[in-house]
């Protein structure tokens, strides 16, 4: 495969990397990638100067590792607040009038912040939080949509010392108060309601469901909508008047660099929620550095992802941003309403320069064509992103050319909440292919394993860290068992991170689904988004979601899941050609067993396509918990597809 993006130095010049390299002595992108895997030290401390970031008390060393891999403690000795280094030190400094925050809502209001307005709004809401009796080592519950009192809550929080629980604004109760429970918040900071798809969803009553199930005390409620809710005098508190006529100045937490200040939580199928413990020397510097290094986002740029505060891009999109001295901008609402033009429209109208996006979300866009892009300026436009699941080359390469005219690379980025960013990424210095990832991440010494442990090329594999990194997890809220034995108990020392990988001969990688979601077939290993790939080259088929289950001969059998484009139907006809198409891409052992034709596939809100939970569906098994999904419907039609085999 060739590249489609080559480097140029309208990127290079004047980037973060070229900085660095220049600090470190180094004459190129691989050099400076040996070093800083070889010498992390040295690496991470002219990051983060380079970075400029201020510590209340400077780190005596840069890791003890006496507990082991799995239990590092980073920048031993240090001090510093992630508020400080987001906020305060660029409100006192030349960057006070530029933005930090700019928000629109679905209903086409807008908000704007500077740096220094967002620090006295920071101090008012840690004022506000201090008299409600909130103190260092709080959890506290974030049920909100993307609107400005996220950031400005998520700060405040962080400034005076406790631990922010975000939580996903479109679970439900249970969901909601599983986190809270499990997190022992205090107190829980949520709106009346916000717009999506131009409907009102109310989040006030199930915040006091969530509330009443966790025993949570105290509810903080914020004003986005003005609608009348349900309000219980001595438990319910409005932001405004509990923030609004506080001083705008407040006191400054001084952390240990390894005090916990973001618990997020990650889903399975089965099993409790897990609680990502992360602290102020770990995600927020690693968010920093991974948009510095991969995205290479300056000052006075703007960062849209398009995510929420419950799922880690949301919380990494807004700390990282501002670190940098950036502008995050927040959007609550639907990318594809009133219009189809939505998402373009918004770039266009702020001036945003960075785009993050799904490869889902993508595709759910091709079918309104290239004339909802071509009524907007995207001249603002310099780096777009993409997370959540693997690309079929399909919508990546109408994305990069209708979006980024052939011209702007896609910052293709792999890694998850308990790694806080990126462990496969892209950067500027390397020729981009298709669909894949150019570099591990910069301090990342990942490999590909085969079934001894040993480090391949050219072959599918585990994908795996060798050595311990700052931002890594600090384990699971009180489960550090279960910790151990997700990361760390198939290779000794090695964090193995539940994806089948490849990397080529030329150092460029490719994610190829999970590995607990890989198929086997007639002793044949291939990954999910290899046979969603070849499905999605038909016409016909919009997008795809493989499964494998139980065969008698071959031991497992390829089913695969399409979402069909308009102005096609269902028929045994096209379902022979979509195995037909599979089979000449992949071979005929690798022939789908069936085809089945459903009107959508269960997603998250940020748009990541959940295989295990249309397998468990398909076989009658038990979900779990869905409450993570958009569209706990499209089960369903999963299930009713199986009935009707029956």
């Amino acid at each position: 495969m060739e590249p489609v993006w080559y480097p140029s130095e309208a990127y290079t010049r004047g980037s973060h990397l070229e900085a660095l390299m220049r600090r470190l002595g180094v004459s190129d992108y691989d050099a400076l990638y040996r070093l800083s895997i070889e010498q992390p030290d040295r690496f991470w401390a002219e990051t983060l100067s380079e970075l400029g970031i201020e510590w209340f008390e400077p780190y005596r060393a840069f890791v003890d590792m006496s507990r082991g891999p799995a239990w590092p403690s980073w920048f031993v000795g240090g001090k510093l607040n992630l508020s400080h280094i987001a906020v305060t030190q660029h409100a006192r400094g030349p960057l006070a009038q530029q933005l930090a925050v700019v928000w629109e809502g679905e209903d086409g209001r807008i908000s704007r912040l500077t740096y220094r307005e967002l620090e006295q709004q920071v101090a008012r809401a840690a004022n506000g939080l201090l008299n409600l009796g909130i103190t260092k080592g709080d959890r506290v519950g974030l049920f909100l949509p993307m609107i400005p009192e996220t950031a400005v809550a998520a700060l405040a929080l962080a400034r005076i010392g406790a631990i922010v629980v975000p939580i996903f604004s479109g679970y439900g109760p249970e969901a909601a108060a599983t986190r809270l429970a499990d997190a022992g918040a205090k107190l829980l900071i949520t709106a009346d309601g916000f717009f999506r798809r131009g409907r009102v969803v109310a989040m006030k009553p199930i915040a006091d469901q969530a509330a009443r199930i966790a025993s949570t005390s105290k509810i903080l409620v914020v004003q986005r909508l003005g609608m009348e809710v349900p309000f219980e005098s001595g438990r319910d508190v409005w932001w405004h008047e509990a923030v609004g006529s506080q001083p705008a100045q407040a006191p400054t937490e001084a952390m240990e660099s390894m005090d916990p200040f973001m618990l997020i939580y990650t889903s399975g199928t089965t099993g409790r929620p897990k609680g990502t413990v992360h602290y102020h020397a770990g995600f927020p510097l690693k968010a920093a550095q991974d948009m510095a290094h991969l995205f290479d986002l300056r000052r006075g740029e703007v960062m849209f992802w398009f995510t929420d505060i419950g799922w880690m891009m949301g919380p990494w999109a807004i700390f990282g941003s501002l670190i940098l001295g950036a502008t995050v901008f927040l959007y609550e609402g639907a990318p594809d309403y009133p219009g189809p033009d939505r998402l373009w429209a918004l770039i266009e109208r702020h001036g945003i320069t960075h785009l993050g996006i799904s490869p889902t979300l993508v595709r759910a866009l091709m079918p309104f064509g290239t004339e909802p892009i071509e009524r907007h300026d995207l001249g603002s436009l310099r780096i777009t992103g993409s997370t959540g699941e693997p690309w079929n080359p399909e919508p990546y390469l109408w994305f990069f050319e209708n979006v980024g005219g052939g011209e702007k690379p896609i910052i293709n980025y792999s890694g998850g909440t308990e790694v806080s960013g990126g462990l496969l990424g892209c950067t500027v210095f390397r020729p981009i292919k298709p669909t894949g990832f150019n570099t591990a991440v910069p301090g990342i010494h990942a490999a590909v394993l085969d079934e001894e442990g040993q480090p391949v090329t050219n072959r599918v594999g585990e994908l795996a860290v060798l050595a311990p990194w700052p931002g890594m997890t600090k384990g699971f809220w009180k489960d550090p068992d279960r910790y151990q034995k997700t990361y760390w108990h198939r290779y000794e020392g090695v964090w193995v991170h539940g994806d089948w990988a490849l990397v080529d001969d030329d150092g460029h990688w490719f994610i190829l689904g999970r590995s607990d979601d890989t198929l086997k077939i007639a002793g044949k290993r291939v990954g999910p988004a290899e046979v969603e790939s070849a499905a999605v080259e038909h016409p016909a088929v919009k997008e795809a979601g493989a499964i494998g289950v139980p065969h008698p001969v071959k031991g497992e059998a390829v089913v695969v899941f399409a979402v069909l484009n308009p102005g096609f139907e269902p028929s045994d006809t096209l379902a022979q050609e979509v195995q037909a198409r599979v089979a000449d891409v992949l071979g005929k052992p690798l022939k789908p067993e069936k085809v089945v034709f459903v009107p959508d596939l269960p997603k998250t809100r940020n748009a990541k396509v959940m295989r295990r939970l249309i397998k468990a569906a398909y076989l009658g098994e038990d979900t779990g918990d869905t409450s993570a999904l958009e569209n706990p419907e499209a089960l369903d039609a999963i299930r009713a597809a199986r009935l009707a085999e029956e």
